[in-house]
Protein backbone atom coordinates (compact mmCIF):
# COMPACT_ATOMS: atom_id res chain seq x y z
CA UNK A 1 0.00 0.00 0.00
CA UNK A 2 1.74 3.54 -0.85
CA UNK A 3 2.03 6.40 1.60
CA UNK A 4 -0.84 7.92 -0.75
CA UNK A 5 -3.26 5.43 0.02
CA UNK A 6 -2.22 4.82 3.87
CA UNK A 7 -2.56 9.05 4.56
CA UNK A 8 -6.57 8.83 5.18
CA UNK A 9 -6.18 5.89 7.40
CA UNK A 10 -3.34 8.30 9.45
CA UNK A 11 -5.32 11.00 9.59
CA UNK A 12 -8.33 9.74 10.82
CA UNK A 13 -6.45 8.23 13.70
CA UNK A 14 -4.71 11.65 14.73
CA UNK A 15 -8.66 13.07 14.29
CA UNK A 16 -9.78 10.41 16.72
CA UNK A 17 -6.51 10.43 18.97
CA UNK A 18 -7.29 14.37 18.98
CA UNK A 19 -10.88 14.02 20.39
CA UNK A 20 -9.72 11.70 23.20
CA UNK A 21 -7.24 14.17 24.29
CA UNK A 22 -9.95 16.94 24.54
CA UNK A 23 -12.12 14.56 26.25
CA UNK A 24 -9.73 14.32 28.39
CA UNK A 25 -8.37 17.54 28.86
CA UNK A 26 -11.89 18.83 29.52
CA UNK A 27 -12.68 16.10 32.13
CA UNK A 28 -9.54 17.05 34.12
CA UNK A 29 -10.67 20.33 33.80
CA UNK A 30 -14.05 20.22 35.02
CA UNK A 31 -12.93 17.66 37.88
CA UNK A 32 -10.62 20.53 39.00
CA UNK A 33 -13.16 23.23 39.03
CA UNK A 34 -15.35 20.49 41.01
CA UNK A 35 -12.70 19.65 43.43
CA UNK A 36 -12.33 23.62 44.11
CA UNK A 37 -15.86 24.44 44.14
CA UNK A 38 -16.38 21.89 46.84
CA UNK A 39 -13.79 22.81 48.77
CA UNK A 40 -14.87 26.19 48.89
CA UNK A 41 -18.30 25.47 49.47
CA UNK A 42 -16.59 23.22 52.52
CA UNK A 43 -14.55 26.43 53.34
CA UNK A 44 -17.71 28.39 53.89
CA UNK A 45 -19.81 26.27 55.97
CA UNK A 46 -17.04 25.35 58.28
CA UNK A 47 -17.03 29.30 58.86
CA UNK A 48 -20.09 29.73 59.11
CA UNK A 49 -20.48 26.92 62.01
CA UNK A 50 -17.27 28.53 63.56
CA UNK A 51 -19.50 31.88 63.50
CA UNK A 52 -22.66 30.24 64.83
CA UNK A 53 -20.50 28.44 67.73
CA UNK A 54 -19.07 31.70 68.26
CA UNK A 55 -22.40 33.62 68.60
CA UNK A 56 -23.88 31.35 70.78
CA UNK A 57 -21.20 29.35 72.46
CA UNK A 58 -21.92 26.48 71.71
CA UNK A 59 -21.38 23.48 69.44
CA UNK A 60 -23.58 23.92 66.66
CA UNK A 61 -23.28 20.17 65.61
CA UNK A 62 -24.75 19.44 68.99
CA UNK A 63 -28.08 19.52 67.75
CA UNK A 64 -29.62 20.77 70.96
CA UNK A 65 -31.80 23.96 70.78
CA UNK A 66 -30.79 25.02 74.60
CA UNK A 67 -27.76 25.17 76.88
CA UNK A 68 -26.61 21.77 78.49
CA UNK A 69 -27.65 24.21 82.19
CA UNK A 70 -31.09 25.77 82.34
CA UNK A 71 -30.70 26.07 86.07
CA UNK A 72 -27.37 27.87 85.40
CA UNK A 73 -29.55 30.58 83.46
CA UNK A 74 -32.97 30.11 85.19
CA UNK A 75 -30.94 32.96 87.70
CA UNK A 76 -30.21 35.30 85.06
CA UNK A 77 -32.48 37.10 85.00
CA UNK A 78 -31.86 38.98 87.78
CA UNK A 79 -29.14 41.30 86.56
CA UNK A 80 -31.37 41.67 83.45
CA UNK A 81 -33.04 45.35 83.09
CA UNK A 82 -34.84 47.13 86.13
CA UNK A 83 -37.02 49.56 84.20
CA UNK A 84 -40.15 50.37 85.35
CA UNK A 85 -43.20 48.90 83.11
CA UNK A 86 -44.44 48.47 80.75
CA UNK A 87 -41.45 46.76 79.16
CA UNK A 88 -40.60 46.89 75.89
CA UNK A 89 -38.74 44.04 73.98
CA UNK A 90 -34.95 43.69 74.35
CA UNK A 91 -33.01 46.30 72.59
CA UNK A 92 -30.73 43.34 71.14
CA UNK A 93 -32.86 40.19 71.02
CA UNK A 94 -30.43 37.86 69.92
CA UNK A 95 -28.18 39.00 72.77
CA UNK A 96 -30.85 38.36 75.30
CA UNK A 97 -31.14 34.90 73.64
CA UNK A 98 -27.91 33.60 74.13
CA UNK A 99 -27.72 35.82 77.46
CA UNK A 100 -30.69 33.26 78.60
CA UNK A 101 -28.57 30.00 77.70
CA UNK A 102 -30.67 29.60 74.46
CA UNK A 103 -29.63 29.35 71.19
CA UNK A 104 -30.95 31.61 68.06
CA UNK A 105 -31.68 29.72 64.94
CA UNK A 106 -33.34 30.39 61.74
CA UNK A 107 -36.32 28.55 62.39
CA UNK A 108 -38.76 27.40 64.74
CA UNK A 109 -37.81 23.96 66.33
CA UNK A 110 -40.47 21.40 64.94
CA UNK A 111 -39.64 17.76 67.38
CA UNK A 112 -40.70 19.95 70.46
CA UNK A 113 -44.34 22.04 70.89
CA UNK A 114 -46.29 23.23 73.39
CA UNK A 115 -47.42 26.51 74.91
CA UNK A 116 -47.87 28.51 78.38
CA UNK A 117 -49.41 31.87 79.38
CA UNK A 118 -47.81 34.36 81.74
CA UNK A 119 -50.32 37.10 83.12
CA UNK A 120 -48.42 40.18 84.87
CA UNK A 121 -50.28 42.44 87.66
CA UNK A 122 -49.25 45.51 88.73
CA UNK A 123 -51.11 47.55 91.26
CA UNK A 124 -54.32 45.67 90.03
CA UNK A 125 -53.63 46.20 86.50
CA UNK A 126 -52.23 44.39 83.78
CA UNK A 127 -48.73 45.02 82.08
CA UNK A 128 -48.73 43.67 78.53
CA UNK A 129 -46.18 40.71 77.61
CA UNK A 130 -43.99 42.16 74.97
CA UNK A 131 -44.47 40.77 71.62
CA UNK A 132 -41.57 39.30 70.12
CA UNK A 133 -39.75 38.17 72.70
CA UNK A 134 -36.94 35.63 72.26
CA UNK A 135 -37.04 36.64 68.39
CA UNK A 136 -35.13 38.98 66.49
CA UNK A 137 -36.35 40.06 62.57
CA UNK A 138 -33.22 42.18 61.82
CA UNK A 139 -31.00 39.18 62.07
CA UNK A 140 -33.90 36.93 61.29
CA UNK A 141 -33.81 34.76 63.89
CA UNK A 142 -35.27 33.38 66.79
CA UNK A 143 -35.35 31.31 70.34
CA UNK A 144 -37.41 27.51 71.02
CA UNK A 145 -38.72 29.99 73.53
CA UNK A 146 -40.98 33.08 72.16
CA UNK A 147 -43.87 35.31 72.06
CA UNK A 148 -45.40 36.46 68.73
CA UNK A 149 -47.71 38.95 70.21
CA UNK A 150 -48.72 40.77 73.81
CA UNK A 151 -51.55 38.07 74.54
CA UNK A 152 -49.06 36.60 76.97
CA UNK A 153 -48.77 33.37 75.20
CA UNK A 154 -45.09 31.90 75.50
CA UNK A 155 -44.58 29.56 72.44
CA UNK A 156 -41.81 26.76 73.26
CA UNK A 157 -40.51 24.98 69.44
CA UNK A 158 -37.80 23.49 70.31
CA UNK A 159 -35.52 21.47 67.89
CA UNK A 160 -35.17 18.95 70.80
CA UNK A 161 -37.67 16.76 72.49
CA UNK A 162 -37.78 16.53 76.26
CA UNK A 163 -35.23 19.78 77.18
CA UNK A 164 -36.49 22.25 80.24
CA UNK A 165 -37.31 25.58 80.11
CA UNK A 166 -37.79 28.20 82.78
CA UNK A 167 -39.52 31.50 83.25
CA UNK A 168 -36.55 33.58 84.08
CA UNK A 169 -35.21 32.36 80.48
CA UNK A 170 -38.02 34.41 78.87
CA UNK A 171 -37.57 37.56 81.20
CA UNK A 172 -34.18 37.63 80.59
CA UNK A 173 -34.85 37.51 76.50
CA UNK A 174 -37.01 40.14 77.97
CA UNK A 175 -34.54 41.70 79.38
CA UNK A 176 -36.72 42.36 82.89
CA UNK A 177 -35.28 41.63 85.64
CA UNK A 178 -37.02 38.72 87.76
CA UNK A 179 -36.48 37.01 91.30
CA UNK A 180 -38.77 36.58 94.55
CA UNK A 181 -37.82 39.78 95.46
CA UNK A 182 -37.78 41.75 92.23
CA UNK A 183 -39.72 42.31 88.85
CA UNK A 184 -37.79 45.09 86.59
CA UNK A 185 -37.52 48.11 88.43
CA UNK A 186 -40.36 47.09 91.26
CA UNK A 187 -38.48 45.61 94.57
CA UNK A 188 -40.06 44.39 97.28
CA UNK A 189 -40.67 46.20 100.53
CA UNK A 190 -42.62 47.45 103.70
CA UNK A 191 -45.81 47.75 101.34
CA UNK A 192 -45.58 45.84 98.20
CA UNK A 193 -45.20 42.14 98.06
CA UNK A 194 -44.04 39.85 94.83
CA UNK A 195 -46.60 36.75 94.33
CA UNK A 196 -46.38 34.74 91.81
CA UNK A 197 -48.96 31.77 90.81
CA UNK A 198 -49.16 28.54 88.63
CA UNK A 199 -52.80 27.37 87.84
CA UNK A 200 -54.18 29.56 90.10
CA UNK A 201 -52.45 28.33 93.33
CA UNK A 202 -49.54 30.49 94.87
CA UNK A 203 -46.07 29.03 94.80
CA UNK A 204 -43.16 30.14 96.87
CA UNK A 205 -38.96 30.78 95.62
CA UNK A 206 -37.73 32.01 92.93
CA UNK A 207 -40.21 32.58 89.99
CA UNK A 208 -36.99 32.68 87.72
CA UNK A 209 -36.70 28.79 88.47
CA UNK A 210 -39.88 27.59 87.01
CA UNK A 211 -39.71 25.35 84.80
CA UNK A 212 -42.83 25.99 81.53
CA UNK A 213 -45.16 23.19 81.06
CA UNK A 214 -48.37 22.51 78.08
CA UNK A 215 -51.18 24.83 79.25
CA UNK A 216 -49.86 26.21 82.06
CA UNK A 217 -51.31 29.40 83.30
CA UNK A 218 -48.66 31.48 85.32
CA UNK A 219 -49.40 35.10 87.21
CA UNK A 220 -47.08 37.39 88.51
CA UNK A 221 -48.54 40.05 90.79
CA UNK A 222 -46.76 43.05 92.34
CA UNK A 223 -48.59 45.73 94.36
CA UNK A 224 -49.74 45.71 98.24
CA UNK A 225 -49.51 42.66 100.43
CA UNK A 226 -53.02 42.93 101.34
CA UNK A 227 -54.77 44.22 98.10
CA UNK A 228 -57.01 41.74 96.41
CA UNK A 229 -56.79 40.61 93.35
CA UNK A 230 -58.27 38.62 90.51
CA UNK A 231 -55.45 35.81 89.87
CA UNK A 232 -56.72 33.51 86.71
CA UNK A 233 -56.18 30.06 86.94
CA UNK A 234 -56.28 28.71 83.48
CA UNK A 235 -56.24 30.38 79.76
CA UNK A 236 -57.96 29.76 76.66
CA UNK A 237 -55.64 28.79 74.35
CA UNK A 238 -57.56 28.19 71.72
CA UNK A 239 -56.19 26.82 68.25
CA UNK A 240 -52.34 26.95 69.72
Amino acid sequence: MSKTQQRPATTAQQRTNGARNAVEVATKKKTRRNRLLFAGAAVVAVAGLETLGALTGKDPMSGSGTSTSHAAHAASAHSAGTALPPWPNAADPSAAIVKAGLTPAGSEGMADHFHAHLDVIVNGQPVPVAANIGADAVKQVISPLHTHDVSGAIHIESPVVGDKFYLGQLFTEWDVALSDTTLGGLHVDDVSSLRVYVNGEQVSGDPAGIVLAEHQEIAIVFGPADEKVDVPSSYDFGDL
